[in-house]
């Protein structure tokens, strides 16, 4: 089966950004497609299946002159009865554009985002994904410095900001040159990388987007690279370093500790301002355990491993002992399968610290401008001074702080953002922050911004609880018809393996089990005292 309108010519009149300039188009029809999608890779949206879909590829590669980068868009235009006249009637497309964000140092167009177009042009969007002029780099590394000590900002501003507005234009050109008109409404979904690229969209760009989705956002981006980096100074500052399987004793008894202090004994901490509050790693000194990674080796938790944990949890203070920001909440998983923060090791027979890679290349290639410069034994000093390096020369293109986003709702535009509260890289109280200060900027923030917090979600997904799956809907119905989300559906696993249907509140809410209730509906939305954050 062709495509009769997928190809060059019906993109001839494109209009890009003045900014920019096309180097190449390419259009490939993709007929008798199918797929089977599943929710969590989808985010904010159930799993879908489908066949026989057929769908226009536009690949289109541009540059902004002057700059030497070479930025490439995907667009998926679901066009299975596309004619020349198409209409409603016979198109699949649902008029709506949905933008997939990317994650780490991608800022798109990889596997994951891939997964998000399949589900979405199986719903009928038009969706589009952007490289930022990264290409196929999986880490900075491959692009981050143009020489020794000069960093090539371009890319950088690319990443952090300008690729989001072309997206958002390409995106609804490419729509408009193929079916005729521009889609009705457009949308963002992301997380983590694509998270911040969402709240970037809010503050940079309002109005490009009618509805965002932004889960676990890594703003406050210096920030979040100094927490990064945070265990693993504090290990290097005390000269020790001990075996993962100490850390995750001390997560996994956290977790048991606390369960119950939101009422529910399930295997999920609901309570991790109590949680904090209220469990003692230090306790947990001389308890035997026995430590898979070292073939079922039995050793003692140590104070290092308690003075890591606890430090991780209360998140980064300065050399002078003043907290800088915000820590992992107990029963995170501060290992994370060689991804977490408190990584060590021990292979050799003695311990070394192990730098988590995002920070790890943020510090020695942006701050330190170094191919060879090596944060392995990274000092408190040297930490607090890059950090405040990273504010003063990236803040205002990577950080994505800004607090007033007076004309995002003026614009009618809609965001929802959610974490989940054991993510295991980004603290949840950065999100809950800056939603307690766009909240204090604009006392109408319910009207148009609402945060979820997801109770036994890692970063983005995994964990006890399983991703927001109707958020996307409820975006849309925000959006477009003026329902504003209360709750929202979401299936947590409890300990006897036994899949249960909650729900999730918009902060300041807190979800709160009813123990008389009979009707199977036994989560409720309840007001919460949530005092202001401070350090």
């Amino acid at each position: 089966m062709s495509i009769p309108l997928c190809n060059p010519s019906t993109f001839a009149s494109l209009l890009l950004p003045i900014s920019t300039s096309l180097l190449s188009l390419t259009t490939t029809p993709v007929t008798n497609f199918s797929a089977s999608v599943p929710a969590i890779t989808r985010l904010t949206a159930p799993a879908i299946s489908y066949t026989g879909l057929s769908f226009c590829n536009v690949t289109l590669t541009y540059t902004h002159p002057g700059q030497n980068d070479s930025v490439i868009v995907e667009t998926w235009l679901p066009a299975s009865n596309a004619t020349a006249n198409t209409t409603a009637a016979t198109s699949p497309w649902n008029f709506r554009l949905l933008a997939v964000g990317g994650g780490g140092w991608a800022a798109g167009r990889y596997d994951f985002p891939y997964y998000g177009m399949k589900g979405a042009i199986g719903e009928g969007y038009a969706t589009i994904t952007t490289d930022a002029g990264l290409g196929s780099a999986t880490t900075s590394r491959e692009w981050a410095l143009l020489s020794e000590g000069n960093v090539d900002l371009y890319k950088l501003q690319n990443l952090m900001s300008v690729s989001l507005r072309d997206v958002g234009e390409i995106g609804k050109e490419v729509a408009r040159s193929f079916y005729g008109e521009k889609p009705r409404y457009s949308y963002w979904n992301g997380c983590s990388q694509g998270g911040r690229q969402g709240m970037m969209l809010a503050q940079r760009y309002p109005g490009l987007f009618d509805g965002i989705l932004a889960g676990a956002p890594g703003i406050y981006w210096s920030e979040a690279m100094g927490g990064f980096e945070w265990p693993q100074v504090v290990m290097n500052e005390m000269g020790r370093w001990p075996y993962s399987c100490e850390v995750v004793a001390i997560s996994k008894a956290a977790t048991t500790w606390c369960d119950g202090l939101d009422g529910v004994v399930d295997g999920i901490v609901g309570d991790v301002d109590g949680c904090l509050e209220g469990f003692d790693p230090f306790e947990m000194v001389g308890t035997e355990i026995e430590c898979d990674n070292l073939g079922g080796r039995t050793v003692e938790i140590t104070e290092a491993a308690a003075v890591v944990v606890n430090k991780t949890w209360h998140g980064r203070e300065t050399v002078e002992g003043k907290r800088r920001w915000y820590g992992l909440t107990p029963g995170s998983d501060l290992i994370a399968n060689g991804l977490g923060v408190a990584e060590t090791n021990c292979t050799s027979g003695s311990c070394i610290g192990e730098p988590n890679a995002l920070g790890k290349d943020w510090f020695e290639l942006f701050i330190a401008k170094s191919s060879t410069f090596n944060i392995q034994n990274l000092t408190h000093k040297e930490l607090d001074r890059f950090v405040q390096a990273s504010k003063q020369e990236f803040g205002s293109m990577a950080d994505t702080v800004d607090t007033d986003l007076s004309e995002f709702a003026r614009q009618g535009s809609k965001m929802i953002s959610w974490h989940g509260l054991v993510d295991q890289l980004l603290a949840p109280k950065a999100t809950e922050k800056y939603y307690q200060d766009v909240s204090a900027l604009l006392p109408n923030t319910s009207d148009f911004y609402r945060h979820f917090e997801i109770p036994g979600l890692e970063h983005c997904l995994n964990g006890s609880s399983g991703n927001p799956t109707e958020l996307l809907a409820q975006l849309r119905a925000w959006v477009e018809e003026g329902v504003a989300p209360e709750s929202s559906p979401v299936n947590v696993t409890r300990l006897n393996g036994q899949t249960e249907a909650r729900v999730l509140c918009p902060y300041p809410k807190k979800a709160t089990f009813d123990a008389s209730c009979t009707t199977g509906e036994c989560w409720v939305c309840e007001d919460a005292a949530r005092p202001p954050l401070a350090l």
